[in-house]
């Protein structure tokens, strides 16, 4: 886990338990925790302005037999 062992971990975490207090860790921990989710989430999405350019421009026309073979007189 990105290249931290054991005691490693125990340490960053005492220092947080320090720092933050024991009432506030939960709440920083669940901060952390959506945080996290909504950044996977947001990387999974595509880029609105890449799915804007992969929609179609407008309806299409018909393509029956009988629009194409019509001839347009003025």
């Amino acid at each position: 886990m990105f290249g931290l062992g054991f005691q490693e971990l125990v340490v960053v975490l005492v220092i947080a338990l320090l720092f933050f207090g024991g009432n506030k860790l939960p709440e920083v921990g669940s901060a952390l925790g959506k945080a996290i989710r909504e950044f996977k989430h947001a990387a999974a999405e595509p880029d609105p302005l890449e799915a804007k350019a992969l929609e179609p421009l407008g309806p299409q026309a018909p393509t029956s037999e009988t629009n194409r073979d019509r001839e347009v007189r003025p």
